[in-house]
């Protein structure tokens, strides 16, 4: 089977078609429509075999993990998705795999509504490449360059069970449900991104760890941060098993929550609105540079690993 019949057979039939989609797959390039009244956002994240996910995953498996961490950074910017490319490569044809991987792919497009435009499939070290494509308001976005001296810094979600799931997933005699699918389904937080368009000053995806990813807001932003070490918000498994699970909650990274700051003037009516609950307050942007983590009694603490880095 060629890559052409790989893509008719696996790819091409969709569960779910878009109006906006003028021309998909099976031409050189797609012809897709832009809504006047809004402005275009991309961005794109490779999985690379060895690096991102085990040699030996399901197709299935995936299919979640690549289409998850790519529409989390639509959710970090408030965008709703729309459309996607996707360039996978392939060290041999295997009928199973190709399967479990294109019906999980399809489904979870049909279940954001995002819609398969175009690509790219070959022979080599199994990796995907994903292009996501979502719409903004023409005057609104969240980004990491607006946070404000006296924002509050919140935290969606509970951090830290990414650490565990990567361990139980290099273990592979291991089968605990809750981990596999914390490292390969972590869930995108788009509503509460779109939520926070009309209140949030500053906002980012928690990808590398809280706190190599505050540190993005703190840089772009030119302002500093102070945050209160006993409010991070650690998931309870993961606090029942390590004994300084709150600092493996604060450095490792692949939870996909969003970290973001709210000015006090707009707090009491987010809290209201957003669509997603479960956030956390835990610290202040200040003016001086830096990031500092205090305990209950004011002390600093600092560690000596802030995040992942690939080189």
């Amino acid at each position: 089977m060629n890559e052409f019949h790989l893509i008719n057979e696996f790819l091409k039939p969709t569960l779910y078609e878009r109006e906006d989609v003028e021309l998909g797959i099976g031409d050189d390039a797609a012809l897709l429509k832009v809504p006047e009244d809004k402005r275009l956002v991309l961005s794109m994240d490779s999985l690379v075999s060895g690096v991102h996910f085990p040699e030996n995953v399901a197709g299935n498996d995936l299919a979640d993990k690549a289409l998850m961490v790519n529409l989390s950074d639509l959710a970090a910017m408030g965008a709703t998705p729309a459309w996607v490319t996707m360039a996978l490569h392939l060290p041999c044809y295997d009928e199973a795999w190709m399967k479990a991987f294109s019906q999980q792919f399809h489904k979870r497009l049909s279940e954001y509504q995002l819609q398969l435009v175009g690509g790219d499939i070959s022979r080599g070290p199994l990796s995907i490449t994903l292009q996501v494509h979502g719409f903004l308001p023409l005057n609104k976005a969240l980004l990491r360059s607006g946070a404000q001296v006296g924002d509050d810094i919140y935290v969606s979600g509970q951090l830290g069970l990414a650490k565990l799931a990567l361990d139980h997933v290099l273990d592979e005699g291991a089968k605990e449900p809750l981990l596999h699918d914390a490292f390969y389904r972590p869930k995108p937080q788009l509503a509460l991104g779109q939520s926070l368009l009309d209140y949030a000053n500053s906002c980012i995806d928690i990808s590398d760890g809280l706190l190599a990813d505050l540190s993005h807001i703190l840089e772009a932003s030119a302002v500093g941060a102070k945050l209160h070490y006993e409010s991070i918000p650690v998931h309870p498994l993961l606090m029942s098993k390590m004994e300084d699970a709150r600092e493996y909650a604060l450095t490792h990274g692949e939870d996909y929550q969003l970290c973001f700051t709210v000015p006090k003037a707009s707090q009491a009516i987010m809290l209201k609105h957003v669509q997603e609950k479960c956030i956390t307050p835990i610290g202040t942007i200040t003016k001086a540079p830096g990031l500092v983590i205090e305990d209950k009694d004011g002390k600093d603490i600092s560690f000596n690993h802030r995040g992942y880095r690939h080189f």
